[in-house]
């Protein structure tokens, strides 16, 4: 693919599609597909355009689980009512956390002591008040309280998990529930999260998994359905796997060599996507008393 724009300047406009590079859309994932593995004398020959765009769809999904950066956030006041509805498009969370006056984020931990048998009302809040498919808001209450902090604390003060007023009385605890940051659990049948009464009125971060696909106006989109290009390769082999895998008349030798190669560039997108800089990772080491030779 060329560069997006002949002139940068759009670019860097404050309402410029920054960042957008790196991605490509899964229509022209499926355009391109068709281009290279579509045809008399290709490896998908006579498969219908349907067949495509379903395979395409699938494994934008499956490397979403697993290999892309499909993790999203969303940050909302837990409600009196303790109660939150999951997000549109939650598969799966990542991590609950609020953050406090300096921005700091205080993981919270499930708890497994507690279910909800009966069923809510439906008087409950819902993540933000709008659609996040219209709508966004960059700036948080976290990122605000963080940007403004003032104290000379440091994030590494925060934490720790050290009862100093309680020396002599830890023994036995169950490190699970030695924090004091609340806990929440999941009713699955009715898509919701409960809280515990602490975190009433506090400002709740959760990360999440989707599956990445992007709706626009309850349709699926997939001009704006985006996967990263260094998963690019991983999509295409994902999708000629299925595609022949699917059919009753495929060369078994040809399914197994693209399996194989599935999983090589499925393993490759995610050693790419890890983003490990080596720089970075011998600071970290400099404190775990190791030489590092780099």
């Amino acid at each position: 693919m060329g560069l997006t724009y002949v002139n940068t300047s759009a670019y860097y406009d404050a309402n410029g599609d920054h960042g957008n590079y790196q991605n490509i859309s899964l229509q022209e994932i499926i355009d391109s597909f068709k281009a290279a593995y579509v045809g008399e004398g290709k490896i998908c020959e006579k498969v219908l355009d349907t067949d495509v765009t379903f395979f395409a769809i699938r494994g934008m999904q499956e490397l979403s689980y697993d290999t892309l950066k499909s993790e999203r956030d969303w940050e909302v006041v837990v409600p009196a009512t303790l109660v939150l509805v999951m997000p549109h498009d939650f598969v799966n969370y990542v991590k609950l956390s609020w953050s406090d006056g300096s921005g700091i984020e205080h993981v919270i931990y499930p708890t497994k002591l507690t279910s909800n048998p009966a069923q809510e009302s439906n008087t409950i809040d819902t993540w933000g008040g709008f659609d996040a498919t219209t709508s966004t808001d960059e700036s948080s209450t976290t990122k605000a309280n963080f940007n403004n902090n003032t104290s000379a604390q440091s994030e590494f003060d925060y934490d720790d998990n050290v009862y100093d007023l309680n020396t002599g009385q830890r023994y036995g605890i169950d490190p699970q529930h030695a924090q004091v940051n609340g806990s929440f659990y999941i009713d699955e049948s009715a898509g919701k999260f409960h809280f515990s009464s602490n975190l009433s009125g506090k400002t709740l971060v959760l990360k999440y998994i989707s599956d990445g696909m992007v709706t626009t106006g309850g349709t699926l989109s997939l001009a704006n359905t985006k996967i990263h290009k260094f998963a690019e390769e991983a999509i295409y082999k994902y999708m000629a796997y299925g595609l022949l895998s699917a059919r009753n008349d495929s060369n078994p030798n040809m399914l197994q060599l693209l399996k194989k190669e599935r999983f090589a560039e499925q393993r490759k997108a995610k050693l790419r996507l890890s983003n490990i800089k080596i720089e970075e990772l011998a600071q970290i080491m400099r404190g775990k008393s190791k030489w590092i030779k780099h």
